[in-house]
């Protein structure tokens, strides 16, 4: 029988853990100002619920967060292209489609800001599109950061920084990981 008190007990567990994360997250908003500072750019992406955050991000980026004064970060949603994902995806295939994109927009000196609850897997194909995305984007000399849950997949190892949600549970992790993006626009604004 499903337990409210203990989901919530054990989401706030986790999000308050992230915490110990303070090292990354400052790290992350470094890049995220040096990369505004000269004139670069931040390609976000993510799958199923990661991708509502990755959108939700780029609105914070581009828009503001609390500050309506503070000039806007230069940032695009990846998956928020409907006819390039559909013509993509139908002559191609869905998993080399953010890989396309981070060939069309990305350069040296912008970021691949990645969110993903398991970080990808080959033997499932889960967030492969994500992995191959980072990929390329190392080759071009972008900085990738990820945050991520579970294992921390493929991209624990392929991001510059990373942050790995201690869960298995993909609704604490996406909670967890809106926190940290939050937590992220408000350290942007207060520098």
């Amino acid at each position: 029988m499903f337990d409210l008190k203990e989901y919530f007990k054990k989401s706030s567990e986790i999000i308050l853990s992230l915490s110990s994360h303070e090292n990354q997250i400052n790290e992350i908003c470094k890049e995220i100002n040096n990369c505004s500072n000269n004139s670069r750019k931040i390609l976000v992406a993510g799958n199923g619920g990661s991708c509502s955050d990755c959108e939700h991000f780029v609105g914070e980026l581009q828009c503001t967060f609390k500050d309506r004064t503070r000039k806007p970060f230069s940032a695009i949603s990846l998956p928020s292209l409907p006819a390039a994902i559909t013509a993509w995806s139908n002559d191609f295939g869905f998993e080399s489609f953010y890989k396309r994109q981070v060939e069309a927009h990305g350069n040296e000196g912008d970021i691949l800001f990645l969110i993903s609850t398991g970080g990808g897997e080959v033997k499932s194909g889960a967030s492969m599109s994500l992995v191959d995305a980072a990929k390329e984007a190392k080759k071009r000399k972008m900085k990738v950061i990820a945050l991520i849950g579970k294992t921390g997949g493929l991209l624990k190892d392929l991001a510059d920084i990373s942050i790995v949600v201690k869960s298995n549970i993909t609704s604490h992790i996406q909670e967890s990981h809106i926190a940290l993006l939050h937590c992220i626009c408000e350290k942007l604004e207060s520098n």
